[in-house]
């Protein structure tokens, strides 16, 4: 049988092997080019439910379809990050991680999912919006190190203007945009 004390010292012992080897994995950016957030960001309007339209490859999505974010203010600046998609395809079981974001600077948050690691610096993720359109109906995420990136809308489905707009977003903050792909939604 395992005790709790060595199921706290594998987990963490696995989070900082997960932090220190993605730390060490190139990014989908090059990271010369200046990254430029959304300076004027409204939380306010930013809050409330997002479906995630493309983003780039990465471990904790694999398999996931039908990705959606909704945000929620919680006291203290801080916002409620609720992450669900379909594991397998559309039609698949649904998985949801529930996080915390803070506000870093303008533009830029940090995010983090395991309660119990809060205290730790190095398990938050940074989470900046490069852009956000006037109508808050479209955004683009980055990370400075260019290992994530989305494109977020208030539907499902947006137009080809809105999707090459978003894309240039990306190119212009350094982004290879070529490992872009796009997520299926209901």
């Amino acid at each position: 049988m395992i005790t709790s004390a060595v199921r706290t010292t594998f987990a963490v012992s696995l989070a900082v092997l997960t932090v220190s080897t993605s730390a060490q994995a190139g990014g989908y950016r090059d990271t010369d080019v200046p990254l430029t957030v959304e300076e004027d960001l409204d939380l306010s309007r930013y809050l409330g439910k997002w479906y995630e339209v493309a983003r780039f490859p990465n471990n904790f999505e694999m398999g996931c379809e039908g990705v959606t974010a909704e945000y929620s203010a919680l006291p203290e600046d801080r916002i409620k990050v609720v992450n669900s998609c379909h594991k397998g395809g559309l039609n698949g079981p649904i998985d949801t991680a529930e996080g915390v974001a803070r506000v870093t600077g303008p533009g830029m948050l940090e995010v983090n999912f395991v309660p119990w690691l809060r205290i730790l610096p190095f398990t938050w993720g940074d989470y900046w919006v490069l852009n956000v359109d006037a109508e808050y109906e479209v955004a683009v995420i980055g990370t400075p190190k260019g290992k994530h990136g989305w494109i977020l809308a208030r539907t499902p489905e947006i137009s080809a203007e809105q999707l090459t707009e978003a894309k240039s977003v990306l190119r212009d903050n350094g982004y290879d945009i070529g490992a872009l792909e796009m997520v299926p939604q209901n």
